[in-house]
């Protein structure tokens, strides 16, 4: 048993999660191949935050059964949130799967791979810090969720919130830093919620100016905030410190008061515009991110253009949109129907899309004619791509190496989804902590 395979789908703390695991394997002497059939580990990590999503994990665990056939020594294991406390209607699915893992615990495979190959897995499993770490990497500082929004399962399946000691995190950036990191990206379901649960009670922006300190690290990003923990003292820290990024993912989920209460989101329509508000004083090159969800349980067309005005009114940087679907056992399954037909729930994600791509075109035109500093993260279709501080996708063509440099690049075109340049070899930013 020497080789496995992982797929993954879903958030970005699934992904962090992947990347963990792959790296207790790999302390294990079990290495990555591409291809699940070349594997004798498999393991699919999971997400059930939509519908969709859930059907595609099902899907590819559906493809697992003739593999599992054809090697029965095969271990094929499911994590990540379709696991909960109890398993039973996965097992009688899924029969051949071998084990089931609630994200975050590991535990479960690497004792089953350590009785496979005769290897003590606790003795030879150190820190889960990446081996191979790209560029950029993916740091989770926080887990779980204690927030109990109507529509979310991330709770039941995560559980209460934990935060990892300062220290903790700055060793694994050090690490990091030391593999050839130069961006990590802090992650948490309720990321500006960080620390509250310590004994010393740190907040994230004491987390920031730590890590602020670390050589080798050029930036420093983080999702997702909930406008509840997003404190005037984070927001300051995001404008003084040169490392992090102004570059915020603030998800509203909807614009209407009724609806954010039955969400129980635990803030108002004019709490959030606020919200922006402060945050665009203290750094008026800010990029704010949001999410939205349509069609959630009794919402109306009044309701929903009091959305649509939000976004109009606002014009953000990016808005993911997508339609309420039911998740079994959250609060929402349980007390409310399901009541807004899927064809609506479509129109109302396609309004929502339309006027963002509208506001993104509007915004990125903006920036033809500028300088922006991105760090160079590898090459697609030929070109060299990164993102800007503010996480706008850049290309530019060139023949030399530049995987990991920080590069200006002149923007010459633009899409609401990207913005094409030319490497600048002798430019000056206009503004070298934003974009324009």
């Amino acid at each position: 048993m020497n080789s496995y395979y992982l797929w993954t789908i879903g958030c970005q703390m699934n992904i962090a999660d992947s990347e963990r695991l792959g790296a207790a394997l790999e302390q294990m002497g079990i290495q990555q191949v591409e291809k699940a059939a070349d594997a004798d580990v498999i393991v699919l990590n999971s997400c059930v935050v939509r519908q969709g999503a859930e059907d595609k994990v099902a899907s590819n665990l559906a493809w697992m059964a003739p593999l599992k056939k054809k090697q029965p020594e095969r271990i094929v294991a499911l994590m990540g949130c379709m696991v909960g406390p109890n398993s039973d209607d996965l097992v009688r699915r899924f029969p051949y799967v071998d084990v089931f893992m609630r994200p975050q615990q590991f535990e479960p495979l690497l004792e089953m791979v350590g009785e496979r190959t005769g290897v003590d897995w606790e003795g030879c499993v150190g820190p889960l810090t990446p081996n191979r770490p790209d560029v950029t990497c993916h740091v989770p500082i926080i887990h779980g969720c204690d927030m109990m929004c109507t529509f979310c399962i991330i709770p039941y399946r995560r559980g209460r919130q934990v935060s990892r000691p300062v220290e903790d995190v700055a060793l694994e950036v050090e690490t990091l830093a030391s593999r050839g990191v130069k961006e990590v990206t802090l992650l948490g379901q309720t990321v500006d919620a960080y620390g509250h649960d310590l004994p010393d009670q740190p907040n994230l922006a004491d987390l920031f100016a730590r890590l602020n300190e670390i050589g080798g690290i050029e930036r420093i990003r983080f999702l997702t905030s909930h406008p509840k923990f997003m404190t005037q003292e984070i927001i300051q820290a995001v404008a003084d410190l040169p490392k992090v990024c102004e570059h915020i993912n603030l998800p509203v989920q909807a614009g209407d008061d009724e609806i954010l209460d039955e969400m129980r989101r635990q803030y108002s329509r004019a709490d959030y515009i606020d919200l922006v508000g402060r945050i665009r004083r203290a750094m008026p090159d800010v990029a704010l991110n949001t999410d939205i969800i349509v069609g959630f349980p009794g919402e109306t067309e009044e309701q929903f253009q009091q959305t649509l005005d939000l976004l109009a009114k606002l014009r953000l940087d990016k808005v993911h949109c997508a339609s309420y679907s039911t998740r079994p056992g959250t609060i929402a399954s349980r007390t409310m129907d399901d009541a807004v037909p899927e064809d609506e729930k479509t129109s109302r994600r396609q309004r929502v899309d339309s006027l963002q791509e509208q506001i993104q075109t509007e915004i990125n035109a903006k920036l033809v004619g500028s300088y922006v500093e991105i760090l160079v993260e590898g090459r697609k279709r030929g070109k060299w791509q990164g993102r800007t501080r503010s996480h706008k996708l850049v290309f530019f063509e060139d023949e030399a190496y530049h995987q990991g440099e920080m590069a200006t690049v002149k923007i010459e075109r633009s899409s609401p989804w990207s913005l094409q340049g030319s490497l600048a070899v002798e430019a000056k930013l206009l503004n070298p902590r934003g974009d324009d």
